[in-house]
């Protein structure tokens, strides 16, 4: 069997890189001549752990990239892994490259061949590409259209990928089902668990899961913002309300809040969506979950003022620019974010973060970028630890201590050791916490 996945950006270069290694022959399309060339190179074009291994190992044997549409003609399995961004002034999604990705697929696809949508769309969207398929492609050629939705993690992409927490086939023909398990026979013979649904369910499986997420951060920061007018411990109240099995402690971390390439977007497209079906009020739920979310960046400047003064001249270290560790993704970061907004309120903002910094740099050039976390600290009149990076807990309290001009840490994550860092004289200000 064949493969080809259009799109290599996050998603379909781990998705391409995957597929190799589970032993197909894989094509990978782009339309960016710079990340193809990158990929052919072995090298992925942004960082994800243990992702670039499997390209040593596959391109070039089974594995290869290109710019050519034409090139996927001899695949059997087409995987559209395209981005769906949010619009331009407007809460919904892009469809612009899944529609022209179908559209430049569509001459090459061949009798018996299957187009797989792994992109997040709104609900409905894979009805529309059946139609557009069927509408544009010979009487001769059948092709099957399925929805099998990604889980990735960032951090975790090359995991996700080969080991999937479950499988969702969303599908609407005679023989989707059965290639959809040929390709994933391994995770299924690990006992990978299976769920086989129509298409507009599979659409809904991804945003409802990333809602649900998205709610449960929210709802925990909600907490804290009651925890900081009450003297109340939101760490200790997560604690205790997540031993309740049906709660779970997982996503009950407060602090900046999310960001990233999916929870902000999909949230927001679906609540759009909802409302274009006329089930906008089942979903206003979520326009707060969004507000809650970006309070909370809100609320890491008004802490810095607070503590300061004035922002205007005043030295600020910032300790991390990625949406989370283990990622070079600056995509709604909070970190980076609050940074920019600190800077336009006149403060002098020192960036450091392992492995975002360029990134970021593209993002917010006037910030300063420092080489390590010791140098962006150093004359800091406030350290906001805002991305949790490991190397930032294993910071000592006592000896950045001496390098700065302020001892004040602001905790955006409550990760930290805050009574190690009081007992070196900082002002530890954590998020919900007393």
């Amino acid at each position: 069997m064949r493969i080809s996945v259009i799109g290599t950006g996050y998603l379909g270069a781990v998705h391409a890189a995957g597929m190799a290694e589970l032993g197909f022959d894989v094509v990978g399309v782009d339309i960016d001549a710079a990340k193809v060339e990158s990929l052919n190179q072995r090298r992925m074009p942004f960082y994800e752990p243990n992702s670039d291994p499997l390209l040593d190992k596959h391109v070039g044997k089974g594995l290869r990239f290109t710019t050519d549409m034409a090139e996927i003609a001899d695949a059997d399995v087409h995987f559209v892994c395209v981005g769906t961004p949010q619009r331009k002034n407007s809460l919904a999604a892009d469809m612009a490259f899944v529609n022209s990705s179908i559209d430049a697929m569509i001459p090459f696809l061949k009798d018996g061949s299957l187009v797989v949508g792994k992109s997040t769309v709104p609900v409905g969207t894979a009805e529309k590409l059946a139609e557009r398929i069927e509408v544009a492609t010979p009487e001769s050629v059948s092709v099957e259209l399925a929805w099998n939705p990604e889980f990735l993690r960032e951090g975790f992409a090359v995991q996700d990928t080969l080991h999937p927490d479950r499988l969702v086939f969303g599908v609407n023909g005679d023989n989707a089902e059965g290639i959809l398990r040929e390709v994933y026979a391994r995770a299924i013979g690990d006992d990978t668990p299976v769920v086989v649904t129509d298409l507009p369910t599979a659409e809904l499986v991804k945003v409802a899961a990333n809602s649900f997420l998205a709610t449960k951060i929210s709802f925990i920061n909600a907490m804290a913002e009651i925890c900081d007018v009450t003297g109340a411990d939101v760490t200790a109240l997560a604690d205790a309300i997540g031993h309740d099995e049906r709660i779970g402690r997982k996503f009950l971390n407060a602090g900046v809040g999310f960001g990233g390439g999916c929870l902000p977007k999909d949230i927001r497209a679906f609540s759009a969506r909802a409302s274009e079906l006329g089930a906008g009020q089942s979903l206003a739920f979520l326009n707060e979950v969004d507000a809650i979310n970006l309070r909370r960046r809100e609320q890491v400047v008004n802490l810095v003022r607070e503590h300061l003064g004035t922002l205007h001249g005043r030295r600020v270290a910032v300790l991390g620019a990625a949406f989370k560790p283990d990622s070079d993704d600056v995509r709604d970061s909070p970190a980076l974010s609050i940074a920019g907004q600190l800077h336009l309120a006149g403060a002098q903002v020192s960036v450091y973060d392992p492995k975002a910094m360029p990134n970021a740099a593209r993002i917010f050039p006037t910030l300063n970028y420092a080489d390590s976390a010791t140098e962006a600290i150093a004359d800091a009149e406030a350290v906001l630890h805002l991305t949790e990076w490991p190397e930032f807990r294993e910071l000592d309290p006592a000896v950045i201590g001496a390098d700065v001009a302020n001892k004040l840490m602001i905790d955006g994550r409550n990760l930290l050791d805050r009574d190690a860092y009081r007992q070196a004289g900082w002002t530890y200000v954590g998020l919900g916490r007393p």
